[in-house]
């Protein structure tokens, strides 16, 4: 998955997901993503028939093993020149993406095919290979404003 600048080439709209995952000690949960091998924050798409808040939870579990609680709606993000991006097979996506604040409920941390390596980082102190949509909306959450960004 890669930045892709045209707008033109989008062939498919899609809604999804995402989520700050926070230890007991204020630190974000992060993944190493297989498909660029860059850090982002665990998510995916929704799928047909399935809510938002369902979907967090679903993503997170199969991407990092940990069950969550959404706590709050921090921000949708729909701007084309963050959320348009191009993948290996052609396909380009453009993203309406949703993130929660959620808290870990149970579980323990496990890697899966979308997932290299998942590790719990400082806010202020994100890897420098790190998705920059996804470094905008860890800066968002930490705001911890009463409003949701709408990006």
């Amino acid at each position: 998955m890669q930045p892709e600048s045209d707008v033109s080439k989008v062939t498919h709209l899609r809604p999804s997901v995402a989520a700050i995952v926070t230890n007991e000690g204020g630190r974000v949960l992060l993944q190493r993503r297989s498909d660029n091998g860059l850090w982002g924050l665990p998510g995916g798409s929704v799928e047909i028939g399935e809510s938002v808040s369902a979907a967090i939870v679903r993503e997170v579990r199969e991407e990092t093993g940990l069950t969550v609680g959404v706590e709050r709606l921090v921000g949708v993000y729909s701007e084309p020149t963050c959320q348009v991006v191009r993948y290996a097979d052609g396909n380009v996506v453009h993203y309406i993406s949703t993130l929660f604040a959620c808290r870990i409920l149970g579980g323990s941390l496990e890697t899966c095919d979308e997932s290299l390596d998942l590790q719990f980082f400082d806010p202020a102190r994100l890897p420098e290979d790190m998705l920059g949509m996804h470094r905008i909306r860890v800066q968002d959450c930490m705001a911890n404003r009463p409003s949701a960004f709408i990006r």
